[in-house]
């Protein structure tokens, strides 16, 4: 069986074809970019990479050509596979079938938290002896890659509401068909193929009505946007998990101002105290529905309690790059609004009164289309110094923010421009927090050079 993946080098085409060639699978891919770490991932897993979207790739024509979403018609590639004749499939569809198929999914949904609640989750089941297969956008510390079969009947996945493939407009979570579903939040966002937040409810709905009537929906009980999507239809047991509803079945009361000790709570009883790595009221939450989700798995709530302790962090979710005379630099995914708040609380309550100098590149689609310009400028009140990479084409200009900012803010459309400023004025005990989605022109590894120079 030979497949060969267009669009390889994306976090979730590139877990699928770690499963893939876990599998015995032998596996081939092409993308425009092929870069690593996901190139030498691969690579070490004997994973032939093409850059590139050539048809030569596709001769001698693979058994299926599984197609990632970034990938549209025109396309030469995919051009080449429909007149062949090809058989094709979707990165979502191909995990359903050869994959998810007789395991026990755990699914982990929402807006923000995905990639760091589905770590939670693996690592639980992991600590537990269970041997999850997960699939992850992002890259767990405690396992060092972002998907793997495992031996055991469970499956954690990041359910991504993003659409499926060209061909395919169905969310991806929609062919996941879980057991045990983790709703953790709902907002606007990739107003590239959602018109509204209603569209995104419907998806959402959608994703509801697959989880079986002896399975179970963990559901953050804060959050009006999940509220009424339930109301629209649920068939399944709901528990709900809040840091502040007292009438939620699961609650947290954090012990310390920076979130690293809290307290859990299950039907108003506490039932221990978790004393982990992480910051801010977000992770809480996530720690405490992965919590949820691993108890309807099997998994005592003691041991999962255990397992956040040794439970390391994740691959740029506010990770150490660096620490340079006293200075700190973090590299952090987040690029809503809302992730950029609640990561910049988090951070600010661990510091207190020391400095923060943020530099943030907006660079997802939702951000260059100008959907979240009104509430950016207050995401980043928590910080210092602040300044915006403006990456081309953008729809709008955040020189318009500048003005209205809480805190002094510099545009620019130079990554070195932004990094000699940063090294200008950072001084010991300052911490730099870099946000983006991207790789924000290796700004983080530039900083670190510049500080450790005399």
């Amino acid at each position: 069986m030979h497949i060969h993946i267009l669009g390889i080098c994306g976090t979730f085409m590139g877990g699928i074809a770690l499963l893939a060639r876990e599998q015995g699978v032998q596996v081939s891919g092409s993308d425009a970019n092929v870069y690593p770490p996901m190139s030498t991932q691969l690579s070490e897993q004997g994973i032939t990479l093409c850059e590139g979207y050539d048809p030569a790739h596709l001769e001698p024509p693979p058994d299926c050509v599984v197609v990632g979403n970034a990938m549209s018609r025109g396309n030469a590639a995919v051009e080449y596979a429909l007149n062949g004749n090809l058989a094709y499939t979707s990165g979502p569809q191909w995990l359903a079938e050869h994959v998810l198929q007789e395991r026990w999914v755990l699914a982990v949904a929402g807006t923000h938290g995905k990639t760091s609640t589905a770590s939670i989750l693996a690592w639980i089941l992991e600590f537990a002896g269970l041997s999850p297969g997960f699939l992850i956008g992002g890259v767990p510390k405690n396992f060092g890659l972002s998907a793997r079969l495992g031996s055991g009947p469970f499956f954690v996945v990041e359910a991504d509401e993003y659409d499926t493939a060209f061909f395919d407009k169905r969310s991806k979570f929609v062919h996941y068909h879980p057991r045990t579903l983790v709703l953790g939040n709902l907002e606007y966002d990739h107003a590239d193929i959602f018109p509204d937040l209603d569209a995104i409810k419907t998806q959402f709905h959608h994703l509801v009505r697959t989880v079986p009537g002896n399975g179970l929906i963990v559901c953050n009980a804060e959050d009006g946007n999940l509220r009424e999507v339930l109301d629209r239809g649920c068939w399944t047991p709901v528990e709900a998990v809040s840091n502040t509803n007292s009438h939620a079945m699961w609650q947290a009361r954090r012990l310390v101002e920076d979130g690293s000790r809290f307290e859990v709570l299950l039907e108003g009883q506490a039932v221990g105290t978790v004393s982990w790595r992480l910051l801010g009221d977000h992770n809480i939450h996530n720690a405490m529905v992965a919590i949820a989700a691993a108890r309807h798995a099997g998994v005592p709530v003691k041991h999962a309690i255990e397992a956040l302790s040794e439970f390391e962090g994740i691959k740029r979710r506010m990770e150490v790059r660096g620490q340079v005379g006293g200075i700190t630099v973090y590299d952090d995914f987040a690029h809503h609004p809302t992730a950029i708040a609640t990561t910049l609380q988090g951070l600010r309550n661990r510091v207190g009164d020391a400095r923060i100098l943020l530099c943030l590149e907006p660079r997802s689609n939702t951000m260059r289309m100008g959907v979240h310009r009104d509430s950016l400028a207050g995401s980043w009140s928590g910080a210092d110094r602040v300044w915006l990479h403006e990456p081309p084409g953008l729809d709008w200009s955040l020189r318009e923010l500048a003005d209205s900012a809480g805190a002094p803010v510099v545009v620019s459309d130079s990554v070195d421009a932004i990094v000699d400023a940063v090294l200008q004025e950072a001084r010991a005990g300052d911490h730099v927090l870099v946000m983006s989605n991207g790789a924000f022109g290796g700004i983080h590894d530039k900083l670190i050079r510049g500080l450790e120079k005399p």
